[in-house]
């Protein structure tokens, strides 16, 4: 195993440059879900808008990015990826800086959603992209994506905080700048794909939702989409309790997005190496519902509440990570489909999440959120658990040469 996991240490920072233009597009896109975090109380206030409003803000956005994740790999076979990447890049430049020119909360709602397509676009071809032009194979793939997505979850809030802290506005300029720097970087080193590759058989617009017929995946999406309500509640809910400025709120899920980029790219490999996936996700589901509890349980001290979010970062690092992988081993499905099928799931119960969390508290009590987030993510662990026997097959050590399993996803994208 070792020896392996060397190589894989050695290949990963060996890329081709069109490798390295995709992953710094998608450090950018995965910074748009934790963006707006640190800006949520000000554009509260300023706009005149209710927290449940504010919240709308992640709605809207995960809603749209979900339910559109169905299609994209209908429209990436049927234009290639490249220009579903630039497609998609395109309209997160467009409407982020639409977002930031908004009068009123219901417009950044509204431009939100489109952003969200956009970021559906982008996000579902990356990784298939990432995958298929990678050097080193799947793992060295997965784990780039990953480590992507950690330093834009990182960096997001830590942009918006020092951004916001000008104005609320900041933020979303921001994205729409760097998102058009990805889109040079893109145009300048993905080259199109050639020969076959470039005429890829046409998927059904049916393909994701038939694919959820499949039991293992089934079982992983709807546990995704529990886990996800938990996921949510942490990131989106508690800027509200905390009462920190926007910089106090940038450094704080700076750290929290830290800690998921650390353990998903360096433990949950290691993790993965010692013990079957099913039971990492049966020990790291229960963590984070213990920690939301904890959470809960110290809402009124700001310090400890920040410990919980930080500790939970950890752990969600380490359940991405390995949720991911699952949804890449559990069928023989075309992994692209696959993908589509359990993002649009997961996606939605982070849009579910946001604005629940704030009526919730304020129907109930400004710990409620957390403590329902922990049922959710109880709920994420019995899915799990129930349905061991349909998840048996992401157990196995694949033995195939990590070359072989990399063509194969790309032929399997192409197709």
């Amino acid at each position: 195993m070792s020896h392996g996991s060397h190589e894989t240490s050695a290949s990963i920072l060996k890329q081709p440059k069109a490798v390295w233009a995709v992953a710094f597009a998608c450090v950018i896109a995965f910074m748009g879900i934790g963006l707006v975090d640190p800006i949520l109380p000000a554009i509260a206030e300023s706009l005149q808008a209710t927290p449940t409003e504010t919240e709308m803000l992640f709605t809207s956005y995960l809603l749209i990015t979900g339910l559109a994740m169905l299609g994209t790999s209908w429209l990436s076979s049927r234009i290639g990826a490249k220009k579903t990447l630039l497609i998609g890049l395109g309209l997160i430049v467009i409407f982020a800086a639409a977002a930031g020119l908004s009068q009123n909360v219901e417009s950044v709602i509204g431009f939100r959603a489109g952003w969200g397509l956009g970021n559906a676009l982008f996000i579902s071809t990356a990784l298939a992209t990432i995958v298929g032009a990678a050097s080193g194979g799947t793992g060295s793939a997965i784990i780039l994506y990953e480590a992507a997505l950690g330093l834009g979850i990182a960096i997001g809030p830590l942009l918006g905080g020092l951004l916001g802290h000008l104005s609320w506005r900041g933020p979303f300029f921001g994205t729409a700048a760097l998102m058009a720097i990805g889109f040079i970087a893109i145009v300048a080193f993905l080259q199109p794909e050639r020969g076959d590759a470039a005429k890829p058989v046409p998927t059904k617009l049916s393909a994701p939702i038939r694919a959820l017929r499949q039991p293992a995946l089934a079982v992983l999406a709807a546990a995704a989409l529990f886990y996800n309500i938990g996921f949510f509640v942490l990131l989106a809910y508690s800027p509200f309790p905390l009462g920190f400025d926007a910089l106090g709120l940038g450094f704080t899920f700076f750290g929290w997005g830290l800690a998921l980029a650390i353990t998903s790219v360096f433990v949950a490999p290691l993790l993965t190496a010692r013990m079957p996936r099913t039971r990492v996700l049966w020990i790291a589901l229960p963590l984070l519902a213990i920690d939301l509890v904890a959470a809960g349980l110290v809402i009124a001290n700001p310090t400890a509440l920040v410990v919980c979010i930080v500790i939970g970062g950890l752990v969600l690092g380490v359940l991405n990570t390995v949720l991911t992988e699952c949804v890449m081993e559990a069928t023989d499905l075309q992994r692209s489909v696959a993908s589509s099928a359990y993002s649009a799931v997961r996606f939605l119960g982070g849009a579910i999440a946001p604005p629940a969390a704030a009526e919730l508290a304020h129907l109930i009590a400004p710990d409620a959120p957390y403590y329902a987030a922990a049922g959710s993510v109880a709920v994420a662990l019995l899915i799990v658990v129930l349905g061991h026997r349909a998840l048996r097959r992401v157990d196995r050590v694949d033995a195939a040469p990590a070359l072989t399993e990399a063509e194969a996803i790309t032929a399997g994208d192409a197709a």
